[in-house]
């Protein structure tokens, strides 16, 4: 099997099955105060301390990393646990892109049917709209919720710039980055990023499925701009109720530590291989979507001439080999991608498009059997008119 769809998500390495076991050994609650509990509890603080300095955090004081079950979860509690903070509000004004996850993007949705004004971005051909940008902060936004990599087109928004502008514009804005595409994938911390709030998710860095994490700011903490989504003990810092889910947290501790370690040499393989790819691809009868600004190492988005990309999905995947035609999140979704409607391509277009995405475990003869694959399916599947 060849697989070409580490987006939506990654093989657990072995490093980080191991460590699971550890956890799935000691099956204590790490809020109990026996030995068992407290043994729970320090791998508890031992996985948050790998996450965290993975992230780039100079100081393990500077704020708090509430676990979640997802990276989902983890973008609702950002979103709704800031505009929920009413006595905090500055306005009911949100900032976001036009291209965000389902998770970011659903979650406004419901905001604005309860009132709030969003105001969504155009990353017309993989960037941010500065100027558009520049004008919407003009009435002092609650929220700015932007996404560091595009999970369709491998998009790197500039999030950076664009926090620091709403910092400069008001203070009291929150600005929460949705990193899961990023992480480990781009050295920042968020600090460099002006993020008061940070989404990550384990499955996307060969860590296992169902836990994520917000990283919040101490200084909005401190201040009480965030409350709970899921209410119940005092479990994750009073944020996120609900025994913790001790395999995971390890094991995304374990996967965060693995990746830190090998962060240059797994970059450098990546970028390698998607040049490699472009290379390839650029020789067949399709064409490649390239994000004009700065680009993820490990996706590549493409459109095929006049060939649905249901019917190559089941073509490749008849032949081993996996990829996507978008998000996981939306793939048994009969809507057009909103990500790849927004980068500029037609609804047609965008029928018509596959995501590739790397990972450092993989190499050219992968590549060489997917462009083999794509030509034949180009050569003999039927064509829409």
């Amino acid at each position: 099997m060849i697989y070409l769809d580490n987006s939506a998500t990654t093989e657990i390495a072995p490093e980080v099955k191991n460590a699971m076991m550890t956890a799935l050994e000691n099956y204590g609650n790490p809020s109990s105060l026996h030995k068992m509990g407290l043994e729970a509890h320090k791998l508890l603080l031992d996985s948050r301390a790998k996450i965290v300095k993975a992230l780039g955090v100079r100081s393990a004081s500077s704020g708090q990393l509430i676990f979640t079950a997802s990276g989902s979860e983890a973008n609702n509690t950002a979103i709704f646990g800031t505009v929920y903070a009413k006595k905090r509000r500055v306005s009911n004004r949100i900032i976001t892109t036009d291209s965000e996850h389902p998770s970011v993007e659903n979650s406004l949705k419901r905001l604005e049917m309860d009132g709030f004004e969003v105001v969504r971005i155009s990353t017309k051909g993989g960037e941010l709209d500065f100027e558009a940008y520049k004008e919407a902060l003009k009435v002092p936004p609650v929220l700015v919720t932007m996404m560091m990599v595009n999970n369709e087109t491998g998009a790197k928004y500039d999030v950076a710039r664009a926090f620091k502008m709403a910092k400069f514009s008001n203070r009291e804005t929150v600005t929460h980055c949705d990193a899961v595409q990023g992480f480990m994938k781009f050295r920042f911390s968020p600090e460099t990023l002006f993020a008061d709030l940070l989404t990550v998710s384990a499955h996307k860095i060969h860590g296992p499925k169902g836990v994520g994490a917000l990283y919040a700011d101490g200084s909005i903490l401190k201040a009480k701009k965030l409350v709970p989504l899921v209410c119940g003990g005092e479990q994750e810092y009073g944020l996120r109720a609900g025994t913790e889910n001790m395999p995971g947290i390890v094991g995304f501790g374990a996967a965060a530590e693995l990746s830190a370690n090998d962060l240059s040499s797994n970059l450098q393989k990546m970028s390698a291989l998607r040049a490699y790819a472009i290379e390839k691809l650029s020789l067949l009868e399709l064409r490649l979507n390239i994000p004009n600004g700065e680009c993820a190492p490990h996706i590549i988005n493409l459109t095929l001439p006049n060939i649905k990309s249901e019917t190559m999905l089941h073509h490749l995947s008849g032949m081993d080999i996996c990829v996507s035609s978008g998000s996981a999140c939306s793939s048994h979704s009969r809507k057009t991608s909103r990500s790849l409607l927004a980068f500029g391509l037609t609804e047609r277009e965008a029928d018509c498009s596959l995501r590739i995405s790397l990972c450092e475990y993989n190499t050219k003869e992968d590549i060489d059997a997917l462009c083999a694959a794509l030509d034949d399916g180009i050569k003999n599947l039927v064509r829409i008119k």
